[in-house]
């Protein structure tokens, strides 16, 4: 029984400032003390708080220990486990009073509005190790389905929850099960989807580093539900750490009997193999992603016939994302009227957001769904840094549409998000600030989706094309009101005849900033001029002759010789030669050069 607990983030996060070899110096140092006995190491997932990381958490007083070094952790073996002394400097400002006592990290700004169900393991337990996941209720759905249930009681339970999928769509989880179980079929198949390609989103890799046995369960559960004995993982390879543990997962759940064959001694059969996918955003559109794993290239097919009836191989094939697998074990322990008791009518339960952008605590977020867009941005996210104004918030990737401020307090779920333009999307959301210009924000996304775009279909393959050089002629001054107006039509046409959802998608962020800030492309084309100073094109960096010293500073700094003067004369930038870097401004003191 060990009186302390040392658990380190071992998250993609972390790792990257190097936790793991933090986590090599804190056992070596508990060693050389002589508590090897009395502490134990713990790696686990993603706490959530990734600007903070590397991060560690010592119980049973529970400090929150952020941005520590390799350097650190003598002291707080010294001085923490050793003497009982907390190295306040290194704990988060957000756990401890005035009084210098410390605080749960649930009474804090940040995990205090959240509701962990999806993630409620994550930054818990160790992930590679099976016996903490069972110690927390794991595989006791999987058990409980196979011994008391019937496979359609399974898939009312999940009807009656009122789960809806959390890649994207939004459709109905029960729903999905039921149709693919009504279909007879020699073998039918499970697929999870865990390709998130989005940019900014990493919820469900944070929940495969964390708590890989929930997704196994859940699969196991699902093939159950339907008929099925063959799950697919289908993973992004540029995820190592989430292959890694998954694999490791698997392979402890094969030992422990809960895969295979005859689990829990009823018969039932079911296994899971990893499919790693090179990183193709179409492959999270769920045709293409089950004919990447046939083993061909991934484009999308036409629907119908819908995966319940003709998926994988031809068969009868259920497809759900990560964190929509990770509420299925809670629902079936808890029952359906838990879940459904939170979140709002249309949309049950909550739901996952990675925070990145213009925002504090960039990280990982679990709220309930109805939570308003100003609660998770204000209240947990800490707000817009340097006292810069919230602008607009982008949910969904690529996929979505931007939430302006006149919206900031909409409560997000499905439905209302759809009814500004913008949708849910897997569940990234991206803040900007006042210094944000939402025409190359569109531009930057629609790049993306071209760059992604499988190219089967001419309307995505051609059509986002034509929308971006469209856009570029825009951010370049080049542009004509004709020109938007053109751009809106076409937007439409892609939307009405894309084959998939990536092509269907592609136009919301143009038609959400058109809808919302129009005002800024009329700017672009008319006034020749972008109000953020953004677009290099449409700005210049000029000297503020009352405010200049004539230091000479700027000059040095210039990479290309376009700022001409000498000490104490008169300074000037040659805007044919300025490359509008902004190194003169970033290097001039007394904030005499400003961009207009």
């Amino acid at each position: 029984m060990y009186r302390s607990q040392v658990l380190i983030c071992g998250g993609t996060g972390c790792t990257s400032s190097h936790s793991l070899k933090i986590i090599e110096a804190m056992e070596a140092e508990i060693k050389a003390a002589g508590l090897e006995n009395d502490v134990n190491v713990v790696k686990t997932g993603c706490f959530g708080l990734c600007a903070l990381g590397p991060i560690m958490i010592v119980y049973p007083e529970g400090c929150f220990y952020s941005m520590v070094t390799v350097d650190d952790v003598k002291e707080i073996v010294q001085e923490h486990l050793l003497k009982g002394r907390i190295v306040k400097r290194l704990l988060f400002k957000e756990t401890f009073t005035e009084s210098n006592d410390v605080k749960s990290l649930n009474e804090t700004d940040f995990y205090k509005h959240q509701k962990r169900v999806a993630l409620r393991n994550c930054g818990v337990i160790n992930p590679e190790v099976i016996d903490e996941y069972i110690a927390m209720d794991g595989y006791q759905a999987l058990g409980k389905v196979l011994t008391e249930m019937k496979p359609e009681d399974v898939i009312q339970t999940i009807l009656d929850s009122g789960l809806r999928g959390r890649g994207g769509g939004g459709f109905p989880t029960g729903l999905k099960w039921k149709l693919a179980a009504g279909n007879a079929a020699d073998q039918k198949y499970v697929c999870c989807n865990a390709d998130e390609g989005d940019p900014g989103a990493f919820m469900d890799r944070s929940v495969l580093e964390g708590d890989p046995h929930v997704v196994l369960e859940a699969m196991a559960i699902a093939g159950y539900a339907i008929g099925a004995t063959q799950g697919y993982i289908y993973v992004r390879a540029e995820y190592p750490i989430a292959v890694e543990r998954l694999q490791i997962a698997i392979d402890q759940a094969h030992e422990y009997g809960l895969l295979g064959k005859n689990i829990f001694d009823t018969g039932f059969d079911f296994d899971i193999e990893l499919r790693l996918g090179a990183g193709a955003f179409v492959c999270g559109e769920e045709t293409a992603l089950m004919t990447s794993i046939e083993g061909n290239r991934g484009e999308p097919r036409p629907r119908p016939p819908y995966p319940a009836v003709k998926g994988l191989f031809n068969k009868p094939t259920i497809l759900n994302n990560v964190e929509t697998s990770a509420n299925i074990p809670q629902i079936i322990l808890n029952g359906a009227d838990w879940f459904a008791s939170m979140g709002t009518e249309k949309s049950k339960g909550t739901k996952v957001f990675a925070l990145g952008g213009k925002i504090e605590h960039t990280g990982l977020v679990e709220v309930p769904m109805g939570t308003t867009l100003r609660t998770v941005i204000e209240d947990i996210g800490g707000g817009i840094p340097n006292g810069k104004k919230f602008k607009a918030a982008q949910t969904g990737g690529p996929s979505g549409g931007c939430i302006p401020a006149e919206h900031f307090d909409i409560p997000i779920d499905y439905d209302n998000l759809i009814s500004i333009g913008s949708m849910m999307g897997s569940g990234g959301l991206i803040v900007m600030d006042e210094d944000t210009c939402m025409v190359d924000i569109a531009k930057f996304f629609l790049e993306f989706t071209v760059d992604e775009s499988c190219g089967k279909c001419t309307p995505c393959r051609v059509g986002t094309k034509r929308l971006l050089e469209i856009l570029d002629k825009i951010t370049k001054g080049n542009g004509t009101l004709e020109d938007i107006d053109k751009m809106e039509e076409l937007c439409y046409y892609i939307k009405e005849n894309a084959l998939c959802g990536l092509g269907q998608t592609a136009p919301n962020p143009v038609l959400s900033t058109l809808k919302f800030f129009r005002d800024e492309y009329v700017a672009h084309v008319v006034d020749k001029k972008c109000p953020a100073g953004v677009c290099k094109s449409l700005t210049q960096y000029v000297i503020d002759d009352e405010k200049c010293k004539k230091c000479s500073l700027c000059t040095r700094v210039c990479p290309v010789g376009a700022i001409q003067g000498t000490v104490k004369n008169p300074h000037h930038i040659d805007q044919s030669k300025c490359i509008k870097c902004g190194a003169c401004a970033d290097a001039c003191k007394f904030k005499a050069i400003v961009k207009k």
